[in-house]
């Protein structure tokens, strides 16, 4: 793959990460679209470097209060406990990438899967962002609750569920108003991505490292932390339905392309 085409699937990576429209999805959907060899998980990664540095990036001074809480005794924003439930919440994402990572990068990735997770996931979304009470902040989130979200965010193994999409809509459910269930999500987006990062460190150091690589994670980076910066913003004011219209649209795009193909 070229420089190009590095920079337009990093930014794609950046700005779907964190958006709930799946990036997984997208990333095997855009190289079936424009007939470019799909280069598999390692290259998903690559690029997923780049939202991890995103990530961190923007909500650094939440870390370091994260971290400072649970291992002083000086009290900050965030409990004690709050560490302890990311990291259980990270469990079962991570027990999902472990066992089913073949299973991913082969069966899960076709096409028709992808329109129903879309349309399903997007749903749901869309359900629980007008029906939920919204009431709660991510601060106020128990452990039962914390682990709730952590399960959802295994089935986000299935290309077009969204990591994002679907640990947002399971914080909605739980009464999380909608800046709160994007925060928590991005907050859990942290180990689960680090996590994979250094799965495929193998993978990833294969790719024979140079500049179109580069190029591609500095985008993924960029993009990623526009599209925090934006969604937050955007949530705060406005709502998830959007990105279930968007989400269906897609789907059906998905769909008359598959059979015109």
């Amino acid at each position: 793959m070229d420089s190009i085409q590095f920079i337009f699937l990093g930014l794609i990576q950046g700005l779907t990460e964190f958006l709930p429209i799946s990036s997984s999805g997208h990333l095997v959907l855009i190289p079936w679209f424009l007939g470019w060899d799909y280069q598999g998980l390692s290259l998903d990664v690559a690029l997923h470097f780049g939202t991890l540095l995103a990530v961190f990036a923007y909500f650094r001074k939440d870390w370091l209060d994260i971290f400072k809480s649970a291992l002083t005794r000086k009290k900050g924003i965030y409990s004690k406990k709050f560490l302890g439930y990311l990291a259980v919440a990270s469990i079962p994402g991570a027990l999902a990438g472990f066992f089913l990572d073949d299973l991913a990068e082969n069966f899960l990735r076709n096409p028709l899967i992808i329109v129903f997770t879309l349309a399903f996931f997007g749903f749901w979304l869309y359900y629980f962002d007008k029906k939920g009470q919204k009431n709660k902040t991510e601060k106020q989130l128990s452990l039962k609750e914390a682990v709730w979200i952590g399960l959802a965010q295994a089935i986000a193994i299935i290309p077009g569920t969204s990591r994002s999409g679907i640990t947002m809509t399971a914080g909605l459910k739980l009464g999380l108003n909608r800046k709160s269930a994007a925060r928590f999500s991005f907050l859990m987006a942290t180990p689960i991505i680090f996590g994979a990062s250094v799965y495929k460190l193998k993978d990833f150091l294969d790719l024979n490292f140079g500049w179109p690589e580069f190029l591609g994670i500095f985008a993924s980076f960029i993009s990623g932390y526009l599209a925090i910066a934006g969604l937050l913003k955007f949530v705060e004011k406005v709502s998830y339905k959007w990105f279930f219209w968007y989400r269906l649209g897609l789907a059906l795009i998905i769909l008359i392309f598959y059979f015109l193909k």
